[in-house]
């Protein structure tokens, strides 16, 4: 179904492969299209994609990677959110919201506790309103020349009833996603 007008409003897909240049078809070839480079951080790509086309263009992504956490000193798994991109042009439509939802839905099938997202501090609200919740505490990530703090927001949300939010001190094991 394609269309602009919310009863005709197109469907979340899932995508087999996310490329640069599905990237680029939702975000534009610049440089820094997610604003994190001066973070200088090296991601982990994501394993599972949930996307929008609308009149056969790719405009929304998000995308999954279940990675393991060391939590209070405990290691267990985490389900990763990361590479949400709406096209700057149809922003405000609710489009987020859509592809972030169908992909924490199918966190939910997954096994772990609760997802993690890292943001941009003016992303925050917005993630706020989709129901997630935002760590204090620091949170180190691996990287290739060892462990860093992670200078972008750490937030979570549960992927059962009744999880308490992840325990401190909290570790990726990994790249961040």
């Amino acid at each position: 179904m394609t269309g602009n007008t919310s009863s005709a409003a197109p469907p979340v897909i899932r995508l087999s492969r996310y490329t640069p240049a599905d990237q680029s078809e939702i975000l534009g070839d610049g440089a820094d299209p997610f604003g994190v480079a001066e973070a200088g951080l090296t991601w982990l790509p994501k394993e599972e994609h949930f996307a929008i086309r609308q009149d056969g263009r790719l405009v929304a992504h998000a995308g999954l990677l279940t990675i393991p956490v060391s939590a209070g000193g405990q290691e267990t798994q985490v389900v990763g959110l990361g590479g949400v991109a709406v096209a700057s042009d149809l922003r405000g439509q609710g489009l987020a919201r859509r592809v972030v939802t169908a992909a924490v839905e199918h966190a939910r099938t997954k096994g772990p506790r609760y997802a993690l997202l890292f943001c941009r501090p003016p992303l925050v609200a917005l993630y706020q309103r989709l129901g997630w919740h935002t760590l204090q505490g620091d949170v180190q990530v691996e990287q290739p020349d060892g462990p860093v703090v992670m200078p972008l927001r750490t937030m979570w949300t549960p992927l059962r009833e009744g999880v308490a939010p992840p325990a401190e001190p909290l570790r990726l094991l990994s790249l961040p996603m």
